[in-house]
């Protein structure tokens, strides 16, 4: 048996461009400067309050960023339908889930900064059908472990046969201080470089590449 666990953001979906949006409009309400695609790629994983606090060289979230990120959390859906935003799977991503919605040895579940309403609403949308799962309303930001542990909790597994499955820093840092292994992937916001760095026992290039690691 394994517990295979996926990020969202940058991982199964590519949402970066309705991120950044609402991102952008959320500084420009606050009187902020705009941030830069880069600004928003590189916080993309993140739990809301903490990625705001460092978009602006804060390591903690204070008052304003707790006021921004309900900002946010308001304009998300707006931004969304007004600009006909999508949240589209990144290429083999739904093939690579039906392969392991198959198998009966894969447990599957997703850690994600997302909020528990969105990520009900990718799984809703694509049909993901995720044994356990831990969000931005249920545990501490990534990188801490928590939400790897507690899915190992939740399932019976341990970390040993765990993978963590991301496309950022966050996410292999996770998985490493949880004790799973941590795969991370190329087509998303962080540069393979920075994946290694960041304690990646391996790099794939493609979703369906994931299942050779998978055993």
């Amino acid at each position: 048996m394994k517990l295979v666990l996926f990020d969202c953001d940058g991982t199964l979906i590519d949402s970066a461009g309705l991120i950044h949006e609402t991102m952008r409009r959320t500084f420009l309400h606050f009187g902020k400067p705009e941030p830069s695609f880069a600004d928003t790629k590189s916080i993309i994983g993140l739990t809301l309050d903490i990625a705001i606090a460092r978009m602006q060289g804060k390591q903690h979230a204070d008052q304003e960023d707790i006021d921004m990120m309900a900002y946010y959390k308001s304009l998300f859906s707006v931004v969304r339908t007004d600009l006909d935003y999508r949240e589209p799977l990144f290429p083999g991503i739904l093939e690579l889930m039906n392969t392991l919605q198959g198998r009966d040895e894969i447990i599957l579940g997703a850690v994600t900064g997302k909020s528990r309403r969105g990520l009900d609403s990718v799984r809703e949308t694509h049909g993901f059908k995720f044994v356990a799962s831990r969000t931005a309303d249920d545990c501490p930001s990534k990188p801490h472990p928590a939400m790897v542990t507690e899915c190992c909790d939740e399932t019976g597994m341990r970390p040993a046969d765990t993978l963590v499955i991301g496309d950022a820093i966050y996410d292999m840092q996770m998985a490493k201080a949880a004790g799973a292994t941590a795969i991370g992937v190329s087509w998303g916001y962080a540069s393979v470089t920075e994946l290694k760095e960041a304690g990646a026992d391996v790099i794939v290039s493609h979703p369906s590449e994931i299942l050779a690691h998978i055993g």
